[in-house]
């Protein structure tokens, strides 16, 4: 029997508090590689506060979290930042710097990492990353915006730009902050069906925060068919096989995870609260 894989994330009794206001209180969950978690909740609930504390960009005031194996709460903020790097981060509005080409856009992660892993005195000349800076284009299917600006392109293609720049360097985690925010509903289901297919390609493992229940139906419904080069739909068999259920929904309220569950789960729930969140219209 193979041995159960640790996990890539995991927070343990996590509590965090501004004055009076909890961002979080006794926070505990992991995630495994290739699992995804649909965060939900009301503004304020915290949610983003849960992303930045993955990679330490806010300190706990108690508990532990531990990511790749190591434990955030406990390393200085100079060894914090070579362990960001091996994380991508997808930022609501895609975070891109105007002053650089798409292109260049996209190779700034794979600059950076082999500056901070490899520890050169000088980083490499821009472009020395093309190819793989090309195929993760070709992946959001977006080469052809390669010398193009972020300012030339559409709020839906800086979206997917955001995605190729967290996911070149082939990170085992993403973290979404709110991936489909203030897009069209047919655009939205382009995003998510991207980091489907990332998930289902390389077995990254995804915490995607976010205001549409629709993108938590994408994720625990379909599946990338790599043949097919397309999402294909679960079966219900597919649905309710406990080899099968991968993404799972935390809905949080005042910094507390007051829901933990399967899509059928998180449906059938009478919490007035949790149901709020429930085919909740972009």
């Amino acid at each position: 029997m193979s041995e159960k894989p640790l996990p890539i994330v995991e927070f343990r009794s996590v509590s965090l508090r501004y004055g009076e206001v909890w961002a979080l209180r006794n926070v505990s969950f992991a995630l495994l590689p290739g699992e995804t978690r649909i965060i939900l909740g009301a503004a304020g609930s915290g949610k983003t506060t849960l992303l930045k504390a993955v990679i330490g960009l806010v300190r706990v005031d108690q508990g532990t979290i531990t990511l790749f194996g190591k434990e955030v709460t406990a390393l200085k903020e100079n060894e914090l930042f070579a362990l960001r790097g091996q994380a991508g981060i997808v930022l609501q509005e895609g975070g891109l710097f105007d002053s650089l080409s798409i292109g260049e856009n996209v190779e700034y992660p794979l600059l950076n990492q082999q500056t901070t892993e490899a520890r050169v005195k000088s980083p490499p000349r821009s472009g020395s990353f093309e190819e793989r800076v090309r195929e993760t284009l070709r992946f959001v299917e977006l080469e052809h915006t390669f010398d193009k600006f972020p300012s030339e392109v559409s709020g839906g293609m800086r979206r997917r730009v955001g995605i190729a720049r967290a996911i070149v360097t082939e990170p085992p985690l993403v973290l979404y902050d709110s991936p489909t925010a203030g897009l069209d509903p047919i655009t939205a289901n382009t995003i998510m069906a991207l980091i489907a297919k990332e998930r289902d390609l390389t077995n990254t493992a995804a915490l995607i925060v976010t205001h549409r229940y629709q993108d938590g139906e994408m994720m625990a419904n379909f599946r990338y068919d790599a043949a097919k080069e397309e999402l294909v739909e679960l079966s219900e068999e597919e649905q309710q096989s406990t080899a099968r259920i991968r993404t799972r929904f935390m809905v949080m309220k005042e910094g507390e995870i007051v829901f933990f569950g399967t899509r059928q789960e998180l449906e059938s729930s009478d919490d007035e609260y949790v149901k709020r969140f429930v085919r909740h219209e972009a």
